[in-house]
């Protein structure tokens, strides 16, 4: 993806060799004097301009020095590190995480007593959790409904230190709840207390959701990490059954959640060159995106289906910069399998260089067996852009295109008469739907667009951002438009509900911030929360961000969205009034004895099973809220009816 994989940026964290925590032994006076040069010289230019979408420089002051070294080193920021040698790196390093270690004494003194794993009965095992990526579970399964919504309340809450963001999709069983975090711990919590059974280290930042699917009889979580690796866990014991590096490029990353069906995973593959192009010396740029289909039994892999051809040199800019193309067109959402068709379905991004593919912007549908495109419809032609865009870079192509991604999963669902339609929603804050079984000549069969929320025109990080919801005849689209005074754009954040036959609006419930900011404030560095821009101390929890941005979920009667502001809301879906609130931008205590601290509520939506919603609360990026926790909330039982 493009603006959601710099959420990776200095993320990245994994034991450094002997070797390389020697550099850290330098005399802090010296260090901190030489890393604040180099941050100064290499890096402020990025992190104190939210414009960059480069996490702040208070969000990296958060991590550790094994994150940045490794990052720097190993990890995403490696194009920017190439140009240091290590030990500018360690000083840099050690300049911003200060004197802070990673202290796991925690896990210990967290585990349950009795770890067993029901993990057979899954009830949210994957990022759509139904069938086609519906995000739709029935009151049997959520145990939650009209009646018992208005008495959830927090349960418990999960704490991870020295992090400032929380995006893992959990998947949930009977008795279990696995999620992931930047560190690379992998925990299966007990659902009802919280406690520990198992951690896994990972050996980058767990990016990805997390899918549970049946290998040799053994249920086993999959997912990907920040270095574009798959992995496949044993979900009773925490063990590792295998890792496959997928990064077909240095930039590789896998965003969106894996696929799994049948004995096979397929795996999506995006990158975050996009944002390393936004530096002046870069020769952009050669990644692109893919989906990379694996034998879940050994990890091998099957077959790749390539966004674009290999990249070649095109030509120079007027400095002398080399540019390369085709690249771009990542695939950052969880693809979408048609068993009755044997087809995939994903959507992708824009290019980041010329020339332009008529893969970018696009939904595509390949076999399943062979990875073979069977059609395609793309939704905006010549959309090329990346970070230089955003800071007049020698990178930016002369005619930039709009940034017009589709990040939401596809959903395949059904129509009033019985027939299966494809709905997807794009960072245009368009959605369209498809008729899966009229394809003609590798075209996809266009059946009803709603531009209601669309903008056509440059804007920062508008329109569908992560996922959709289907819901009794009604999908349920979440606007991430930011409310900032720019040319030629429109604000429509809230939340929508389109018939699914016609695409007509049903309702609409616009967000509002609440609170109130002058125009100046609203259009200064509009990455930024109120609290940096002068606001009046009285105005400080007045949030630039409010709009919506996460996946929804919705359940029989309700619809479950999160916003930007760090509010989560229950929506009744026949007529959009909000029946119940939670505000996790608060201060909590976690069960494991780390402090933490909701934020904004962005990528993973709620998780629903058994009278229990979970959801995790904070962000950082792009200036909004940090947070570091996952909360767990439980409803009374749903009465039964004589």
């Amino acid at each position: 993806m493009k603006n959601r994989v710099i959420g990776a940026l200095l993320l990245v964290a994994m034991a450094l060799p002997k070797v390389v925590l020697a550099l850290t032994e330098a005399p802090r006076s010296d260090a901190n004097a030489v890393g604040k040069e180099v941050y100064e010289k290499h890096c402020a230019a990025c992190h104190n301009d939210p414009n960059n979408k480069a996490p702040e420089k208070a969000s990296l002051e958060n991590l550790t020095f094994d994150a940045i070294f490794q990052a720097l080193e190993f990890g995403v920021m490696q194009p920017q590190g190439a140009a240091l040698d290590k030990s500018q790196k360690s000083a840099v390093a050690k300049y911003l995480a200060g004197d802070n270690t990673i202290d796991e004494s925690w896990i210990t003194a967290s585990q349950c007593s009795n770890r067993s794993i029901d993990a057979v009965n899954v009830s949210s095992g994957n990022w759509g959790l139904s069938q086609g990526n519906q995000r739709y579970v029935s009151t049997a399964v959520s145990g939650i409904n009209r009646d018992n919504v208005s008495s959830l309340k927090v349960k418990w809450v999960f704490a991870y230190p020295r992090v400032a963001d929380v995006r893992t999709h959990p998947a949930l069983t009977r008795d279990t709840i696995f999620t992931g975090s930047k560190s690379g711990n992998l925990f299966a919590l007990d659902k009802k207390t919280g406690c520990i059974k198992w951690r896994y280290k990972a050996e980058a930042s767990i990016r990805s959701g997390l899918v549970i699917g049946d290998r040799k009889g053994v249920p086993t979580l999959f997912f990907g990490d920040a270095l574009g690796s798959a992995y496949a866990v044993d979900a009773s014991s925490g063990e590792l059954q295998w890792k496959q590096s997928l990064a077909l490029f240095p930039t590789s990353i896998i965003t969106g959640a894996p696929a799994y069906h049948a004995g096979v995973l397929y795996v999506p593959i995006s990158s975050y060159e996009v944002a390393a192009a936004g530096m002046p010396q870069y020769p952009c740029c050669q990644s692109h995106g893919a989906v990379v289909a694996l034998d879940v039994a050994t990890g091998d892999k099957k077959w790749t289906w390539h966004a674009a051809k290999a990249a070649t040199l095109q030509g120079k800019t007027a400095s002398g910069l080399q540019q390369f193309g085709p690249s771009g067109a990542s695939v950052w959402s969880s693809p979408t399998v048609d068993e009755k068709r044997g087809l995939l379905y994903f959507g992708t991004g824009e290019n980041m260089s010329l020339p332009a593919t008529d893969t970018s912007d696009a939904i595509i549908a390949v076999e399943l067996a062979s990875g073979k495109q069977v059609w395609s419809y793309q939704a905006t032609q010549n959309d090329v852009w990346n970070a230089a865009c955003l800071n007049g870079g020698p990178n930016c192509p002369a005619d930039p295109g709009s940034d017009l991604d589709f990040g939401a999963s596809v959903i395949l669902t059904e129509r009033s008469n019985g027939k299966d339609i494809l709905l997807a929603g794009q960072k245009s804050g368009a959605v369209y739907a498809f008729d899966p079984d009229a394809y003609q000549d590798g075209a996809g069969k266009l059946l009803w667009k709603n531009s209601d929320t669309e903008n056509t025109v440059y804007s920062p990080n508008p329109g569908v951002h992560w996922g959709m919801a289907v819901e009794n005849g009604k999908v349920f689209v979440p606007i991430a438009d930011v409310d900032r005074v720019f040319e030629g754009y429109v604000a429509r954040p809230g939340l929508y509900a389109l018939d699914i036959d016609t695409g007509k609006r049903v309702w609409a419930h616009p967000a509002e911030r609440g609170c109130e900011l002058s125009e100046e404030q609203r259009s200064a560095a509009w990455g930024l929360e109120a609290t940096r821009q002068g606001v009046k101390p009285k105005e400080s929890d007045c949030s630039i961000f409010f709009s919506l941005s996460a996946a929804a979920s919705a359940t029989d009667g309700l619809v479950f969205a999160g916003r930007l502001d760090g509010k989560l809301q229950a929506y009744d879906t026949a007529t959009g009034e909000v029946v119940w609130e939670s505000e996790t931008r608060r201060k909590f205590q976690g069960v494991n004895g780390v402090e933490g601290k909701g934020g904004s509520i962005d990528v993973d939506g709620p998780v629903l099973g058994d009278g229990m919603l979970f959801i995790h609360s904070g962000y950082s990026l792009f200036g909004q809220i940090p947070g570091n926790v996952l909360i767990a909330y439980q409803a009374d039982p749903i009465a039964r009816k004589e």
